[in-house]
C-alpha cells in the first residue's frame, strides 16, 4: 500500500494530473484517512483527497474485537462509536466528488445515532454511487423507505448493494431491483424485516443481476428468483424456495434440513439449471434418518461440497445418493461438523449401496474421526464404487481430550493407520 512518505520519495508522481491522482493513486490505494494526510506534501495535495471517489470508512477492528470478548467495557465502546460517527461526519462535509463508485460503511455499531445513518445513505444516493455497503454488526438500524418512497434520487448508478445487520423489507429490496438497471450484485444479510421476497425484473426489463445472497434473515418464508444473467445464489433454508429463468446459474450455496422431502424439492428447483456446476450444500441433520430416495438429476454439475452438521447418529451413506444424482461429478468434500446438541456416538451401520460413480476423480474428507465406524465404512465405499478416483484426501478430526497439537498428531497417525493398507495404489492418499 502506497503512503504519504512514500509518494513524497518521487517528484514525478507530482506532476501527474489531478485527475490521474485521484483516480488511479488516491482512491485506488489509500483508505480516507491516508488520502487526506497526504495534504502534507504540497500545497497542490491539500485539497484532492476530497475528489476521491471511493469513499471507504472502516471502523477499529481493535474495538470490534474488544466488543465480542467482553461487553462489560460499554463506556468505552459507546465512546469510540461516537468518535466514528464525527469522523464519518467530518469526511462527507469535507468531501466534494459529484460521483462515487464506492461507498463502504464497515463498523460494529450498536447505539448509533441513527439519523446519522440516514444521511449516509443520503450522502451516497445523491452522488449516484455505484457501490454501496453497509455492514453494522449488531445494529438495531431499519433502513429508512422514505429514501425509496419518495423517488426523489436516480439510482440508475447502482451495480452493487449490500446491507449486513441493517433491517431492510421487502419493499425498498424490490424497489431497488427494479429501478437500478445495473444492479448486478445484491447482499442482504441479518435482517429480520424481509418476509416473502420477489427477486425479479419489472415488466418491461429483466434483471442484469449476477451474484445474489439471502442469508440470516430469520423472517423470511419463501423466495422466488426470476433472473436471467445470475451466475451465484446463496440463500438460507426457506420454506419455500422457487427458481425460474436462471439459464445462467453455475454456483449455489444453500442450508436445508437433512429430510427427504426437503432435500427432494431443492434438488428439483436446481435440476432445471442446465449450467449448475458447483453446489455448496448445508445439512442439519435429523433426529433419525434413512437412505434417501432416488433425488432428481443435476447433470452438469462437477463439484459438491456437503457440511453435515452432526448430532452423532447419523448414517454417511446417505450422501451416496447425494453423489448418485450428480452423475459427472468430478468432485466431492463432505465437511463433517458437531451441533450444539451432540448425543452420543452410537456405531450406525450404513446401508449397502451399490452404485457406481464413473467421473468422480477427487474427494475430501474433513474431520474425519476414526473412531467411527460410520466414517470408515463411507471411505470403504468412496473407493469401492468410484472408479476413476484419483486422490482421496484426508482431514482428520481428534476427539477433545488432549492439547489441540497432540490432538492433531494422534488424529492423524490413526488415519493413516487405518487407511493406507486400504487405499489402493494408483489412488493419492493426501493425510492433511
Amino acid at each position: 500500500m502506497l503512503h504519504a512518505k512514500e509518494l513524497y520519495k518521487d517528484d514525478r508522481i507530482s506532476q501527474l494530473p489531478d485527475d490521474i491522482l485521484v483516480d488511479n493513486i488516491l482512491s485506488s490505494f489509500l483508505s480516507v484517512e491516508e488520502a487526506a494526510r497526504t495534504s502534507v506534501l504540497s500545497s497542490r495535495w491539500i485539497n484532492l483527497w476530497k475528489y476521491t471517489a471511493r469513499l471507504k470508512l472502516d471502523g477499529d477492528e481493535r474495538l470490534a474485537k474488544l466488543r465480542k470478548q467482553c461487553m462489560s467495557h460499554r463506556k468505552l465502546i459507546e465512546s469510540e462509536e461516537r468518535k466514528y460517527v464525527r469522523r464519518v461526519n467530518r469526511v462527507l462535509r469535507s468531501h466534494k466528488a459529484l460521483a462515487l463508485k464506492q461507498f463502504r460503511i464497515r463498523f460494529a455499531l450498536i447505539i448509533t445515532d441513527h439519523a446519522s445513518l440516514t444521511r449516509w445513505l443520503e450522502f451516497a444516493f445523491a452522488r449516484r454511487v455505484e457501490s454501496l455497503e453497509f455492514d453494522l454488526l449488531d445494529s438495531h438500524y431499519r433502513f429508512p423507505e422514505k429514501l425509496v418512497s419518495a423517488s426523489l434520487v436516480d439510482f440508475k448508478s447502482l451495480r452493487s448493494l449490500i446491507f449486513r445487520n441493517v433491517h431492510v423489507s421487502n419493499g425498498p429490496i424490490e424497489f431497488f431491483l427494479r429501478n437500478c438497471p445495473l444492479l448486478e450484485k445484491l447482499i442482504v444479510c441479518y435482517s429480520s424485516e424481509l418476509s416473502n421476497l420477489r427477486v425479479c425484473g419489472s415488466s418491461s426489463s429483466s434483471l442484469v443481476l449476477k451474484h445474489l445472497e439471502i442469508v440470516r434473515c430469520n423472517g423470511i418464508k419463501s423466495i422466488v428468483v426470476s433472473a436471467p444473467s445470475l451466475t451465484y445464489f446463496k440463500a438460507a433454508t426457506y420454506d419455500r424456495l422457487l427458481l425460474e429463468n436462471i439459464p445462467m446459474l453455475v454456483e449455489v450455496d444453500v442450508n436445508r434440513a437433512d429430510d427427504d422431502v426437503s432435500l427432494r424439492v431443492l434438488f428439483s428447483a436446481l435440476s432445471c439449471c442446465s449450467q449448475l456446476e458447483r453446489l455448496r450444500l448445508t445439512l442439519l441433520s435429523e433426529e433419525q434418518n434413512e437412505v434417501l430416495s432416488k433425488l432428481p438429476q443435476l447433470r452438469n454439475l462437477k463439484t459438491l461440497v456437503v457440511t453435515y452438521i452432526l448430532q452423532g447418529s447419523e448414517s454417511l451413506a446417505r450422501l451416496a445418493d447425494l453423489i448418485s444424482a450428480s452423475p459427472c461429478l468430478e468432485e466431492f468434500v463432505l465437511e463433517c461438523e458437531w451441533g450444539f446438541f451432540q448425543k452420543k456416538d452410537s456405531q450406525v451401520k450404513d446401508v449397502a449401496i451399490n452404485r457406481h460413480h464413473h467421473h468422480l476423480k477427487v474427494v475430501k474428507f474433513c474431520g474425519y474421526r476414526g473412531g467411527h465406524i460410520r466414517d470408515l465404512e463411507f471411505i470403504e465405499y468412496i473407493l469401492e464404487h468410484c472408479l476413476v478416483l484419483d486422490k482421496l484426501i484426508i482431514e482428520p478430526s481428534a476427539s477433545k481430550n488432549n492439547t489441540i497439537e497432540m490432538e492433531q498428531t494422534a488424529a492423524r497417525t490413526n488415519a493413516k493407520h487405518q487407511l493406507e493398507s486400504r487405499v489402493p495404489p494408483h489412488v493419492e492418499l493426501v493425510i492433511l
